[in-house]
């Protein structure tokens, strides 16, 4: 499904229609896609922590339509995450539990 948003945010970033909530993000720049992103990741962390699985599928589909959107506005391809996904596929991670912080 992300590939459908992303070829649609293409699509209406190569052929503009009057009144398109995605022209809009266009016209209006990388900040306010950017702005939009930030509001859906926290109403996703939201529905997520009251455990409202209605709304996590609705917020989850309006941050990955945004976030879709700021790919093809900044250039980046799919291909180009996968190929990133690609490549931690299956590596081990080399995150460790941090210190606790004793003095500020």
């Amino acid at each position: 499904m992300l590939e459908t948003l992303y070829k649609e945010a293409l699509n209406r970033k190569e052929n503009p229609k009057e009144g398109s909530y995605t022209n809009y993000l266009f016209d209006k720049g990388l900040d306010k896609i950017l702005k939009k992103i930030g509001e859906e990741a926290t109403e996703v962390v939201i529905s997520a922590k009251n455990a409202d699985k209605v709304e996590i599928a609705n917020e989850t589909a309006d941050f990955l339509y945004h976030l879709a959107v700021m790919l093809v506005e900044t250039g980046v391809s799919l291909n180009e995450v996968n190929a990133v996904l690609q490549s931690r596929h299956g590596k081990i991670s080399k995150v460790q539990d941090r210190p606790e912080i004793e003095e500020y």
